[in-house]
Parts: structure tokens; sequence; C-alpha cells
């Protein structure tokens, strides 16, 4: 019997996906979940197994483009049962019976000098591989006859020309990987269809830091999980968001859309692109359920196994470009949001705190918005909520 292997549907907003890679060759012999190929979306990568024992046929290639719901191939577990029976007898015993082949004749050497009287001869050689090592262990040709005195020709350089520079390996190509020119049709796509700007402040992260390394054991004891700075961060967000939800708004059609939830994108780096995995329902996280939820996604995207679900119906994105050093940076809007918050890199400096000079825990941070949506002293004002709240992180718990 055949088991058709189909693209499966990897979430609403995705209709095709690429063939990636294949893991198992057409015509193989597979065991039920053995990895087949790799699928490749615009939002994820995604690993078909087998469903059932069999010989697997495949009806597409590498780079191939399919559809959702398209056979691309089947598994024939028939086969698998008439490849076991035609399958020789194994030989019986422990071992088997020594092949009798005809034995290497060495090449014989070249004659050499007679061993002079009260010198041992040398023993004969038997197998080829005595032969090699007596052959490697002669001097040359040139040793043997370095006494005699042969003119030495010396040939200059051939000139080196364009066309043979030219035909050098000074660059290597490759091939884009879907995700990749997804990302890079997403990302110009926005700048062309916003109207984007990006404002600037600055934030005294210093009481943050304080309060995370008092309680820092003692949440790690508690929930299983470490305390990081995102959830100061998404805490923050939400109460701004709150304050000024056009920017937790999108534009359809002529219709301004406001969300009445908070979804925040938290964009992370892999080695296969960019991700942005959405937290559900912030405003009713507490810190240890926003941090495993952030630390689930992290072994997900590690693992290979982030779902197409899991980056659907962000409202809001954060990236934290501060992990790579970065210390000043604009990002770019994801499509059908309106803001996206960039932390930058914590580094001590020198600042006046009531007329005295400190060093204080500072950070950057950089608000890019949808001028068609939000005005600047929205946007400004906006930042400026985000930046009062890490500096008195009180404020996250009393909601004010």
């Amino acid at each position: 019997m055949k088991h058709e292997i189909k693209v499966p549907a990897m979430g609403e907003s995705i209709t095709e996906a690429t063939i990636n890679t294949i893991l198992k060759p057409s015509g193989a012999l597979v065991k039920m979940d053995d990895e087949l190929l790799e699928l490749a979306t615009d939002k994820v990568n995604q690993v078909l197994y087998a469903p059932q024992n069999g010989v697997f046929t495949l009806k597409v290639k590498e780079d191939d483009v399919v559809k959702i719901g398209q056979e691309i191939g089947y598994i024939d577990d028939e086969a698998a049962a008439g490849a076991q029976a035609t399958k020789p007898p194994e030989a019986k015993g422990k071992e088997a019976a020594p092949s009798k082949k005809a034995p290497v004749e060495a090449p014989k050497p070249a004659p050499t000098a007679a061993v002079p009287k009260g010198e041992p001869a040398k023993a004969a050689r038997v197998t080829t591989d005595d032969y090699l090592s007596d052959l490697l262990a002669q001097p040359s040709m040139k040793e043997e006859k370095k006494d005699e005195k042969k003119p030495i020709a010396i040939t200059a350089a051939a000139p080196r020309t364009a066309a043979a520079a030219q035909t050098e390996e000074r660059e290597i190509r490759r091939k884009m990987s879907r995700i990749r020119k997804v990302i890079a049709t997403k990302l110009v796509e926005v700048q062309n269809t916003t109207a984007m700007l990006t404002t600037f402040n600055e934030v005294d992260m210093t009481q943050v830091m304080d309060l995370r390394e008092k309680y820092k054991d003692m949440f790690l004891k508690e929930h299983g999980v470490r305390l990081g700075f995102m959830p100061f961060f998404i805490k923050a967000t939400v109460s701004a968001l709150s304050e000024f939800p056009d920017i937790n708004s999108y534009i359809d059609g002529d219709d301004l859309v406001q969300r009445q939830y908070y979804d925040i994108g938290i964009a992370v780096g892999s080695d296969k692109g960019l991700v942005v995995p959405v937290v559900r329902d912030c405003d009713r996280l507490s810190f240890a359920e926003m941090e495993k939820s952030i630390q689930g996604y992290a072994a997900k995207i590690k693992d290979g196994t982030l779902a197409a679900d899991d980056l659907q119906g962000g409202g809001f994105t954060i990236t934290n470009g501060g992990v790579y050093g970065s210390l000043l940076s604009t990002p770019i809007l994801n499509p059908g949001q309106c803001g996206i918050l960039g932390m930058q890199k914590i580094q001590k400096r020198p600042v006046v705190v009531d007329d005295q000079i400190a060093i204080r825990q500072m950070m950057y941070l950089a608000l890019s918005y949808d001028h068609r949506i939000v005005d600047g002293k929205a946007a400004v004002s906006f930042l400026v909520h985000i930046k009062n709240c890490l500096e008195d992180p009180a404020r996250l718990l009393l909601n004010i």
C-alpha cells in the first residue's frame, strides 16, 4: 500500500514552501519517523517524517516550490516487504569461510649489486606491503646520482595575465535561502509602504540591574528559570501601549484597526535568519511566565521545532541588538505593525544625578514607528513612558 506524503498546513498566511534539504534519497528504505526532507517557508523551516516503514519515493527535488496540500512523494510498505524477501540468506556459522584468492605476486625488484661477503642478506619480500616499505626506504635516483654534475634548467615564471587572474576563484557564490529572501523582500517592502521614523532616548538601567541582582537566585529557585531583562521591557511596553493605543494599531484599507490585546514579538537571531516568536497576552503574564515562554522559544529555535503559529499575530516587536554589542541602531518595522523597540548595549557612563556626577548603567533605546498612524509627540511620549517605567521599576508593579 502506498502512503502519500503531502505538504502540511503551516499557518494561515503560508501558501507555499520550498524543498530545502532532502534527507533521504528517493528509493531509500526508511522506517517510521525517519526524517525525509526539510521544507523552508517565509516564517520557519519544518522537517517531514516518514509515516510508515517502506520504500520512499520522492516526486520533487531540492529548491522546488510546492503548494500546501501538494503530494510530493509516497512510501510503499509492500515494496519494503518485497525488498526484505529478496535479501540473500546470511551465511550460517559464527565465521564466514575465508575467500580463496590468488596470492598477490610481489613485483620483482630491480637487480641490485651483490651483497658483499660478511654482510647479512636482506629477507626476501613476501608481500606487497613489504615491497612498498622497501621501495620507500630506498634512496631516490636523484640521491644516488647527486655527485653527477648536470646543467640545471631555470624556467622563468610566466607573466600573470588578466585572463588568468579572472579564472582564480576569488568569490564564493551560493543561493540565498528562502527565509533570507523573504526577509529581504519584507524589509524592503516595509520601507517602501510605511512612513517610518525613529526616535531615540536613553534609560538608566541601574535600578533594574540592582533589582535583578538582588532577586535572581530566589527567582531561579522559585520558578526554575533565570530572570533576564526582557520581562522588564515587555511590562514597560504593555504599560506604554495601554497609554498610547494607536501604536498597537494597523492600517487596513481606509480603516485604522486598534488591537485590544498585547501580543509582543521578540526578535531572535538564528543560524537561518531572523525570527520573531510572539509572547501572547503579555498583560496577563507574570515575569516568570514571560521568561518561561521566551526560553521555550529559544529551545525550539535551537532544536529547529519552531512552528509557523509561533510567529503569527504580533502587534509590537522588541529587538535586542545590545546582546551583540550594538550601541545605537535603527530597527525596521515588521509588516502589519506600527512600532518596534530597539534595546542597545548597557554601558557604564558618567551622568548627572541630583547635580552630582555619578557612574550609572546606561542604555540607548530606539523606537521606530509608522508616521502615518502615530505623530511625533505620541511616539516620543511613548518612549519616555518606557524610560520612566524602567528607571523606577516599582511603577511596573503598581501600574502607574
